[in-house]
């Protein structure tokens, strides 16, 4: 039989999908740009309501604003609690992050509301019910007089946040609502590409979000630094890691050649919150010593900080359960699965990508 030897470039890297006015990832350049503005900037003048406002806007091409976005998921977070019987039915006997997957699929269309906001509002619903429940615990109600990331932090913690926790997951969600045409944004694009509706497109986004390639670093960052535990170790515990061929957790990115812009923008915003809890100098120092060692290693290989390092410290500061960091990730990139599937439904064609068969032929 022949044998059929192909030269494509597997992975669909550089392949565009789609056309989107969403988000730009530069990796050469180490930049990304939400809704037109760079994420620094954005993190730094924007709540996760105003950059919601601009991703719905430019995903849907029917302008909303800040104000209307936080009244659109107050309601729709209150409306979540109300069902959440409905909703956690499913996720008995599973993990916070199997039981947030049951409950995404079991949401489905109000008549007459937005989709958007029926789903982004829920999120933090389902994940404070979750945690509460893996610690023996009623869930606790939201609260819609607060921005999205201060009621999350109360459903959470059963008290409202200080404004230095509320600002400093306030700027994790703006920092990582959208990232350009990663696993689950493709995912949910392919998805929402059928006509299928959103609640199945962000299902699927969140699935892919799971994978300890996509979203699942953070947690194993926080191993690390337990397994390193004091700066005496910090060296010989890379050096070792890096000797045994394993993964420093934290650094790489499939897209990014230079350092990961978000990293710096969450690394201020652990900055500002000035925990006690929260060693940030020694954490400083693990990335700087494992930045050096990788780049004395993998000399060939760009591989930088990125938004896992940051990611996995500034959610332990703000005392969020491991278990519950893919979550709470996909509750901020709700917001550009969202505006992704609008955007895809409204110009995109049904994604369909060819395969390269590499098998055997008939004689």
């Amino acid at each position: 039989m022949n044998m059929q030897i192909s030269k494509t470039p597997i992975g669909l890297d550089g392949i565009p999908a789609a056309e989107t006015v969403l988000s730009h990832v530069d990796g050469e350049r180490g930049e990304l740009i939400i809704a037109g503005e760079r994420v620094g900037d954005l993190a730094r003048k924007s709540s996760f309501e105003g950059v919601t406002a601009r991703l719905w806007s430019s995903g849907t091409g029917q302008p909303i604003g800040e104000a209307a976005v936080r009244a659109a998921l107050g309601a729709a977070r209150e409306r979540a609690f109300v069902r959440l019987p409905e909703l956690l039915a499913a996720s008995r006997g599973l993990s916070i992050v199997d039981g947030f997957r049951a409950a995404i699929a079991a949401l489905r269309a109000e008549n007459g509301l937005s989709h958007e906001a029926t789903i982004v509002g829920a999120l933090p619903v389902i994940a404070g019910a979750l945690i509460q429940r893996a610690r023996g615990a009623e869930p606790v109600a939201p609260d819609a007089t607060l921005g999205h990331a201060a009621d999350t932090l109360a459903m959470i913690h059963r008290r409202k946040p200080d404004s230095r926790e509320a600002a400093a997951l306030d700027a994790y969600l703006v920092t990582v609502c959208d990232h350009g045409m990663n696993a689950s944004t493709f995912a949910t694009r392919v998805v929402a590409s059928t006509h299928a509706d959103l609640f199945a497109s962000v299902t699927a986004g969140y699935c892919a979000l799971t994978g300890p390639l996509h979203g699942g670093a953070p947690e194993p960052v926080l191993e690390m630094l337990d397994a390193i535990g004091d700066r005496a170790r910090i060296k010989p515990w890379i050096d070792d890691a890096l000797a045994r061929g394993e993964r420093l957790m934290g650094f790489g990115h499939r897209i990014y050649r230079v350092r990961d812009p978000r990293a710096d923008v969450l690394k201020g915003a652990i900055e500002r919150l000035a925990t006690n809890g929260t060693d940030l100098p020694f954490a400083g120092e693990v990335e700087a010593y494992a930045r050096e060692a990788l780049r004395r290693e993998k000399p060939n290989r760009p591989l930088d900080t990125n938004v896992e390092f940051f990611t996995a410290i500034l959610l332990d500061a703000l005392a969020i359960p491991r278990q519950a960091f893919t979550p709470i990730f996909a509750a901020a990139r709700a917001a550009g699965w969202t505006a992704h599937a609008r955007e895809q439904q409204r110009g995109g064609r049904l994604i369909r990508p060819s395969s390269a068969y590499i098998g055997p032929l008939p004689a």
